[in-house]
Order: C-alpha cells, then sequence, then structure tokens
C-alpha cells in the first residue's frame, strides 16, 4: 500500500512535494546544452564529386607523392649497408689459433652499397672458426671464436653503426612479450609468491630464491660479443666501437641499478650460467640501468626478423681496406633454424637504408596519375552529363 500512496503523491501536481519546486521533464537533466556544436547545427560543406573535381585531384596527389617518393628513395640510397651471416661459422674444421686460421668463403653475405659506387669491387667474405674449450687461461665467453674477414671497398663516413641481426627469432610471442614484471626491474621488492603467480612464469624462481631478470624476455637475452675492427694490412690500425648511447634515451628509466633484494636472496637466469654462475659480492648484479645492451633486448622485436644495435662509432671514418673483426659465439640459433648476421651500417637523414617507403610513395603516385588518365580519357569518350534525371533506375 505504501507503494501506492507514494504514486499517488507524486502525481498529485506539478510542484514537487518536499521543496515546492517546479518538477524537472523527466531526462531533461541528459539534454545537450543547446549551442550549434551540441546540437549539430555547425556549417559544414559536402564536395560533390563530380569529374572536374575527382580527376584534378588525383593528378595533383600523383605530382605531389612522385618527388617525395623519389627523395626519399635518395636519401636511403645514400646509406652502406653490409650483411655477414657467420650461423654456420661454428661448422667449420675448427682451428686452435687465432695465428693459423683455417678461412672459407662466407657462404650468405650481402653488399648493399651507396648509390653511386654500387658497381665498386670487393672480394668475398671469409669466416673461419677458432675453438679454444680447453684453454682455462681464455675467459669462458671468449672461448669460440669466428673470425670474420670482409672488404670495405669505400670510406664510409661517419656515423657507422654494427647491428647483430636475427631471423626466425619471434619475439612478438604472445607468452613470451608477457613474460617480464617491470616492478621488479624498477628495483622494487616482488616477493617469490608474486612471481611465480605473475607474468614472469616459466621463469620466476629457483630453490625459494626470486630469479632477477625473471622472465622468458631476459632468460634469452643476446649474449654473442664483438671484437673492435682490425685493418689487415696495418694491424695496429683499429676501429673502435663505442657501447655508449645505443639504446633509446628514454630506456634507462624503466630499470635500476641494483635490484631490490638481499643479495643471497635471487639467483641469475638458468641461461646466464655462464656470464654469472651465481650472484655474490665478487660476481653482482648486473647495473641494467647502464646495461643498454639489456635494454635494447628488452625492447621487443614486432617481426621475426630484426636487427638490434650493437656499437657505434661518431667520431671517425671508416678507411677502405679489408677487415677482420672477431665474433665470440655464445648464442645458438641453429636449433630453431634461425640465423645471426653482423651488419655495418651507414646512417643518412632518412636514417638507415629502406627504400621501402619511397617505392611506396612512387607507386601510389603512379597509380593516382595512372587513374587520372584513364579517367579523363573514359570522361571524354563517353561524357556524362551530371544531375541527369532520366539515370535514376525508376526513370529508366
Amino acid at each position: 500500500m505504501a507503494l501506492f500512496r507514494r504514486n499517488r503523491g507524486r502525481a498529485s501536481g506539478d510542484q514537487d512535494v518536499d521543496n515546492g519546486q517546479p518538477k524537472k521533464e523527466k531526462g531533461s537533466w541528459r539534454k545537450p546544452a543547446n549551442t550549434a556544436f551540441k546540437q549539430q547545427r555547425l556549417k559544414a560543406w559536402q564536395p560533390i564529386l563530380t569529374p572536374k573535381t575527382v580527376l584534378p585531384s588525383l593528378l595533383i596527389i600523383g605530382l605531389i607523392f612522385a618527388p617525395i617518393g623519389g627523395l626519399l628513395i635518395w636519401g636511403s640510397g645514400l646509406v652502406t649497408e653490409i650483411t655477414l651471416d657467420y650461423t654456420t661459422c661454428e661448422n667449420q674444421t675448427a682451428s686452435t689459433s687465432n695465428t693459423s686460421l683455417n678461412l672459407v668463403t662466407m657462404p650468405h653475405f650481402n653488399y648493399r652499397l651507396r648509390s653511386g659506387h654500387q658497381h665498386a669491387p670487393f672480394d668475398a667474405p671469409q669466416f673461419a672458426f677458432v675453438d679454444l674449450t680447453n684453454d682455462s687461461s681464455v675467459d669462458v665467453s671468449q672461448q669460440r671464436q669466428c673470425f670474420i674477414q670482409f672488404d670495405i671497398p669505400y670510406e664510409l663516413p661517419a656515423t657507422v653503426l654494427l647491428y647483430y641481426k636475427m631471423t626466425n627469432f619471434f619475439q612478438n610471442h604472445r607468452r613470451y612479450v608477457k613474460s617480464i614484471d617491470m616492478n621488479q626491474l624498477k628495483g622494487d621488492f616482488v616477493s617469490v609468491s608474486s612471481l611465480n603467480s605473475g607474468t614472469c612464469k616459466p621463469i620466476t624462481s629457483d630453490n625459494g630464491k626470486a630469479v632477477y631478470p625473471c622472465g622468458l624476455i631476459a632468460n634469452s637475452v643476446f649474449n654473442d660479443t664483438y671484437s673492435n675492427l682490425t685493418l689487415l694490412s696495418n694491424p695496429s690500425t683499429t676501429y673502435l666501437w663505442s657501447e655508449k648511447g645505443i639504446a633509446w634515451p628514454g630506456e634507462a628509466k624503466k630499470y635500476a641499478s641494483s635490484p631490490g633484494y638481499n643479495i643471497d636472496d635471487i639467483v641469475p637466469p638458468p641461461n646466464w650460467a655462464l656470464r654469472y654462475p651465481s650472484y655474490s659480492n665478487s660476481t653482482p648484479p648486473p647495473n641494467l640501468k647502464l646495461d643498454e645492451h639489456f635494454q635494447n633486448w628488452m625492447r621487443t622485436a614486432g617481426l621475426s626478423t630484426f636487427t638490434k644495435l650493437w656499437g657505434r662509432n661518431d667520431a671517425a671514418s671508416l678507411a677502405q681496406g679489408r677487415y677482420q673483426i672477431v665474433a665470440y659465439l655464445n648464442y645458438p640459433v641453429q636449433s630453431y633454424h634461425g640465423t645471426k648476421s653482423v651488419v655495418i651500417s651507414t646512417v643518412s637523414w632518412i636514417g638507415g637504408k629502406n627504400p621501402f617507403l619511397g617505392w611506396a610513395y612512387v607507386a601510389t603516385a603512379a597509380l593516382f596519375v595512372a587513374l587520372a588518365i584513364a579517367g579523363t580519357i573514359r570522361h571524354m569518350i563517353r561524357p556524362r552529363k551530371a544531375g541527369d534525371m532520366s539515370l535514376f533506375s525508376w526513370n529508366r
């Protein structure tokens, strides 16, 4: 009965029972303000598409895109890029000394030379495998070596960059990308139970101790290293690589200089055993805030073929000649049918060597111009009267 009395009370007049104010119309509080913008009364212009407007527009767009594409292709052509695939180096007959190398021709390499130097002569690159695993005096991370000898056909101006390139490695796999704990990397304490139930699975803990840094990405960090370049005609001449300034400027902010744990409460990832058998005062955890190689690796690639910057030289040009670089082999790729290469590249105002964008502009320009020409011919041969009411289907 109370329900019916309440309804009768509200229906007895236009005045609100509680405060005597006029009752608002139902839904009026949701009504947009009476302005041109909110009531959609702004002035608008809707172009009428006719041959006289569409065909010149297509032609103009094509004429604009064509020089842009040509400029991008020209900028890409200023870059020199040399790719040296050393995947199968460890399959060669091993040498026992770097003074008696069993050099063989490298089966896979690619010279993408600067415009105007495409026909510069060069000899095929060679490599040799040196196995020093039985030599305890050599650092364990440098016992398997690949000596790569290659030509620089002409002087490369600074800046010269050194990349490593990988294929068939899917850093974009959903489980792989999620396997990280950013709070741990920032220096926060994250308990073992939180890691075990979090996103770092399956690399979270070992014997009750937290893995630092946890996750699949950190566990699989690329650990091949490279020497400076040595000019073979003058071994005292070396071209130095700097390992600073190779990561994006803001990357270091994502990492802490030290972990948020006691050193006895953490263990390194399983695949770091070669570099870090365990954490101790003599072998403390790495300073991830300064480790730009680690930062580059943790920035996952979107495709299965990718390059990541390893070193750079911004000060000196790379003179013409035959050089040698040593790759220290620690990262297996043949087990999953992948490859690894070193890439030596210059840069231009457009960045690295990538003519695709320029050719995309040229192709788009060609398409638009072709459509404009075809449309013009069609309109001249069989013109159509604009606004002809007889063309409506119900008038035919």
